[in-house]
């Protein structure tokens, strides 16, 4: 299990991103982190994966295990060799490069299994084996996301860390993002999925957490989530009949969140 247990985060030694931060990844599952821009979510992601120190940032209380094991303190690669792979938000891609040798990039750190994952990836991605010369930077947004997950997933990681994966993504693709994301769990790999999405990461995921102002405030299975009163009004965008408010409705809106009542 990928555990994270009271984390509190500091940039720059002055501003306090994070504050208190406790949630489980079962391994197997898919979890799901919502929240607004600002809420903390890509700074626990870094956390996470050891990208702190590029930003100024530091843990400062608390702690995030592995089976157990600490590895808040890990360097980024060490925390790949431990099975822990994120996805940055924006997919990132080398776009000099091409599909192919963006995908031999992410097998830096597992390099005698370089041919058999790479089959993996093109069979869960089929569109990268019919573009594998294809310069990077010329595909499509949703062909780069994909790249970046088929990336990640050249490190045959047991833990994948996605941050926005439908960012700027039309709905069909979306959709396929959304299957490819199930896909990728069914075959082993477990997956903690940051989403404004609310609805395609409830969707698929087992349990999810709701973050703002740096802090966990809601806590609960996907289900449950779905049909919580405020999780509809305030990230579905839902009255209670089940309707889409218009933008003069929300724009208006006074009643607060019961949890920061």
């Amino acid at each position: 299990m990928l555990s994270v247990e009271n984390l509190e985060v500091v940039y720059d030694d002055v501003i306090l991103v994070l504050r208190g931060v406790s949630l489980d990844v079962p391994e197997g599952k898919i979890v799901a982190l919502l929240g607004a821009n600002g809420a903390g979510k890509t700074t626990l992601l870094r956390a996470v994966s050891g990208l702190l120190d590029v930003h100024e940032g530091e843990v400062t209380k608390g702690q995030i295990t592995l089976d157990g094991d600490p590895i808040h303190h890990l360097s980024p690669a060490r925390v790949v060799s431990a099975g822990v792979k994120q996805v940055l938000e924006g997919r990132r891609v080398f776009a000099e490069f091409s599909v192919e040798e963006n995908l031999r990039v992410g097998a830096h750190r597992n390099t005698r299994r370089l041919s058999e994952n790479m089959e993996r990836v093109y069979d869960l991605f089929p569109v990268l084996r019919d573009r594998r010369r294809a310069t990077a930077g010329y595909l499509s947004g949703g062909e780069q996301q994909m790249l970046a997950m088929g990336r990640a997933m050249m490190s045959d990681p047991r833990y994948l860390l996605l941050d926005e994966p439908s960012l700027g993504l039309a709905p069909l693709l979306v959709q396929q993002i959304r299957d490819l994301i199930v896909e990728i769990n069914q075959r082993g790999t477990t997956v903690l999925l940051v989403e404004q999405n609310a609805s395609m990461a409830l969707s698929i995921a087992e349990h999810g957490y709701i973050m703002e102002t740096g802090k966990i405030v809601m806590d609960k299975g996907a289900s449950e989530l779905l049909e919580d009163e405020d999780v509809r009004e305030f990230y579905l965008g839902l009255h209670d009949e089940g309707t889409p408010r218009s933008f003069r409705d929300v724009k208006h809106y006074k009643r607060r969140k019961r949890w920061l009542s």
